[in-house]
């Protein structure tokens, strides 16, 4: 293959490839792992007579095989995953207003690896425990009726949107004759209250479908039993939606400027030389073929010159229109003021050179009588030939006819 068509080939390939990662990048790039909840407890009875007893409750967590690829990775804080947490204790024990223990994300919120409740006591208490995870993009749970019909529970909007619109497709609801409407079947009538609907409705309508997402429910029970020195831990792994690893080699990719600039470089060496090499071939051709052939060559090179010159004087009128070939096909092109005074000037330039050869041809024949027509007595007749203009002169035998 032509090296240059393999480099075309491969600058293409490249583009399209970048283009694809920029188009990929502008949708959401998740990807599910596992996040494993550790919820543990530790009792710590009073030491001495006005010693009060407590409890010390931890929630914390990790990405499992988080380290695993890649051990120099920063850990992902648990807060991180989610919006808000609700710890709620027994109300019984701890009464209506301090049995609430709430946690909820702001804008300056530090990221920490796991959420710490210490209070006194020294029974068993039950709390729920409520995590709202941080959809980023954000997701809804759809109305019930719109989940069985979808097979969608929580999705983000445009996964819905779209969910419902392949339904639509499928059962074929979209108005024949008048495009931009659905003919909703009896489903979809129960669920948005309406028989036929516009297409361009339907986010509206569906925004009063979509609810806030459920939160992950966790009952806990923290035990006080002994022996007290043990901490009494509990598992649960549930699912979360990261950061595909991709998506940052991808951001990288992008964002390098070194190898973009040293293709730069590379590209600019190469058009230099190949404009040396082509400039070196010319020369090569050029003096190539003068020496195989110089008068071929010469012949050549004037008449391609005189082209030139033609080219370049051209459109401009009078003498400086020759070379116009459409003027010279036109006999009033030589009916200008200059075509007379040109061939006066061709005709006197011709008889010149033709009276000079003659005179070059007879030269050596009267070469010894020369001293004797110095002497010539009819050579004073001479200057009244000069006096007859009109005095036709026949032309000589060895002159062409102009």
């Amino acid at each position: 293959m032509d090296l240059l068509a393999f480099e075309r080939k491969l600058d293409a390939t490249i583009m399209r490839k970048r283009l694809d990662i920029q188009e990929a990048l502008k949708r959401p790039m998740k990807q599910k792992r596992k996040l494993r909840i550790f919820i543990s407890n530790t009792f710590y009875p009073g030491q001495g007579d006005n010693a009060v007893p407590s409890w010390e409750l931890r929630v914390e967590g990790r990405l499992l095989d988080d380290t695993k690829n890649d051990p120099n990775k920063v850990k992902r804080k648990f807060s991180s995953f989610f919006k808000s947490l609700v710890i709620e204790l027994d109300k019984e024990l701890y009464g209506p207003d301090n049995h609430l223990v709430e946690w909820h994300r702001t804008l300056t919120t530090q990221e920490t690896d796991g959420f710490q409740v210490k209070r006194p006591g020294y029974k068993n208490v039950r709390c729920t425990i409520l995590l709202l995870l941080d959809y980023q993009p954000l997701q809804f749970k759809l109305d019930q009726r719109l989940a069985r019909l979808l097979g969608v529970h929580t999705q983000t909007r445009p996964v819905i949107v779209n969910a419902l619109w392949q339904y639509v497709k499928t059962h074929k609801l979209q108005d024949v004759h008048e495009r931009e409407y659905v003919a909703c079947d009896k489903y979809l009538e129960q669920i948005f209250g309406a028989a036929r609907m516009k297409l361009a409705e339907v986010p509206g309508r569906l925004g009063a479908l979509l609810h806030p997402p459920d939160p992950i429910v966790i009952n806990h029970v923290i035990a006080v039993e002994p022996p007290h020195d043990t901490k009494q831990t509990a598992c649960y792994d549930i699912d979360v939606e990261v950061d595909d690893t991709l998506k940052t080699q991808m951001n990288n990719f992008l964002l390098s400027t070194a190898n973009q600039q040293e293709i730069q470089g590379l590209d600019s060496k190469i058009h230099e030389t190949v404009d040396t090499i082509n400039q070196l071939k010319t020369n090569r051709e050029f003096f190539l073929s003068f020496s195989m052939d110089p008068q071929q060559f010469i012949q050549k090179w004037l008449v391609s010159q005189s082209r030139d010159l033609k080219s370049m004087g051209g459109g401009a009128g009078g003498a400086g229109s020759a070379g116009n070939p459409e003027e010279e096909r036109l006999g009033a092109f030589y009916s200008q003021a200059w075509a007379g005074e040109g061939v006066a000037r061709y005709l006197t330039a011709r008889v010149a050179q033709r009276r000079r050869d003659l005179e070059a041809a007879l030269a050596p024949a009267h070469a010894p009588h020369a001293p004797h027509a110095a002497h010539a007595p009819h050579a004073a007749h001479a200057p009244h030939a000069a006096h007859a203009p009109h005095a036709p002169i026949a032309p000589h035998p060895h002159l062409a006819r102009l």
